[in-house]
């Protein structure tokens, strides 16, 4: 089937990639960087799924939209709704939730609206890094769809303090990158201070490891690491501050490249609608804990077990859990969920059960939840899909879907997170 060269066309709405979706003879044409309302004339390109993959050629009547705030906006990979009026953005992620819901025949007796946070406020980022052969070094986020860096000289989604840095990373970039080689470089906010990982081609000579460490005293780091090509672990060049986290009022030691959310404030909102859900639980399993993201907000109420799979972050749990008395409240497990799941009799411990899975979700855990006796499950998920896969699993189960709160933890991207609430 050979598409047509051009349409005029109408977007209806925004799909889960942050591409407008507009209908042509029945199937969909998916175009970058539009908004609900756009009526436009457009070029099909090439097939996409059920659709096309689509340009704009002209924008003839705006739909709901605003001016962007960010000059990199359209080239740079980082933010694909910056372009939407306040409506239309919230709308689009709460309709992704909804959608994700419907395809697996999956119905909430609460959709509650979009909770927003602020921007400015993340304070995690992985930047690109790219030395050319002539120029100076590229230091931002890819383009879309590409491999293109954006060199970043603004961003409203980063806090200031990570942000920072950018400038003087162009500067070491240029001394320690050859031409014509790639990295990346991994900005964490600590209470300490500011962490930074960089990704090399090659370990760092004698110089190098002396600059690196000039450059940790000279922008006042807490904590400075390399790695090198395929190399798991990654080597401490300065330690000036321990890289710490507080989580509902519990410091805990940051251990390199470890996941965090996206925000202090993401943080607080969903340890808030994680509490209001599980009730009075007085035990409570705290599933793919990380950290203790939220095993340390469970733990002003209810007595906690912490399982992941993650080795250095059980290790800090339970370090932090030790250094604030907690041990007789909140206990940790390293095990991997997906390959052994709680089970019905482990489970049987607990009132209430959470659980965070990565993006993949937690099929092999919710199978076991499913079968299980507990009263009150609270789900938090990065992903519509995966968790709407897992949440029939437990309504095939005979729980109810009570409560789903979208969060607008990923500013002006396509992503949303949630919490939802199932009760038996």
């Amino acid at each position: 089937m050979v598409p047509p060269r051009e349409a005029m066309l109408v977007v209806e709405s925004v799909g889960a990639r942050g591409d407008g979706i507009a209908i042509h003879e029945g199937r969909p044409v998916y175009l970058p960087l539009t908004a609900p309302g756009d009526r436009l004339r457009a070029r099909l390109l090439a097939p996409r799924g059920e659709g096309w993959a689509g340009e704009v050629v002209e924008l003839l009547a705006p739909g709901e939209r605003m001016a962007p705030v960010c000059p990199h906006f359209g080239r740079c990979g980082g933010c694909a709704l910056q372009h939407l009026a306040a409506d239309a953005y919230a709308r689009t992620k709460e309709q992704q939730v909804a959608a994700a819901l419907r395809q697996h025949r999956v119905a909430a007796a609460e959709l509650a609206p979009l909770r927003r946070l602020a921007p400015g406020t993340r304070r995690r980022a992985r930047f690109a890094i790219e030395r050319p052969r002539a120029g100076a070094p590229l230091l931002g986020f890819h383009g879309r769809a590409s491999d293109r860096v954006v060199d970043m000289s603004v961003c409203a989604v980063l806090h200031p303090a990570v942000f920072a840095i950018v400038a003087p990373l162009r500067v070491l970039a240029g001394a320690l990158w050859r031409k014509g080689s790639s990295g990346a470089a991994t900005a964490t906010l600590s209470d300490g201070g500011l962490d930074l990982l960089l990704d090399l081609e090659a370990p760092p000579d004698l110089p190098a490891l002396e600059r690196l460490a000039g450059f940790a005293e000279a922008q006042d780091l807490a904590r400075l690491a390399w790695r090198a090509g395929d190399a798991a672990e990654a080597t401490p060049v300065a330690m000036r501050r321990p890289p710490r986290v507080v989580f509902s009022g519990i410091a805990v030691d940051l251990p390199i490249d470890a996941f965090l959310q996206a925000s202090v404030e993401a943080d607080a909102v969903l340890a808030e609608e994680v509490l209001a859900g599980l009730g009075s639980a007085a035990r409570v399993a705290d599933l793919y804990a990380g950290l203790g993201t939220l095993t340390f907000a469970l733990a002003r109420r209810a007595a906690v077990h912490a399982v992941d799979a993650s080795r250095p972050a059980m290790a800090a749990l339970a370090a932090a859990a030790a250094r604030a008395g907690l041990e007789g409240r909140v206990t940790s497990e390293r095990r991997d969920l997906e390959a052994r799941p709680l089970l019905g009799d482990e489970l049987q411990r607990f009132d209430a059960v959470v659980f965070d899975p990565p993006r993949a979700g937690a099929r092999a855990q919710s199978a076991a939840l499913a079968q299980s006796a507990a009263p009150r499950i609270v789900a938090v998920s990065c992903n519509p899909a995966s968790f709407a896969r897992d949440a029939r699993l437990l309504v095939d189960g005979g729980y109810r879907l009570t409560r789903v709160q979208p969060i607008d933890q990923f500013i002006w991207s396509p992503h949303v997170e949630l919490v939802a609430w199932f009760e038996r």
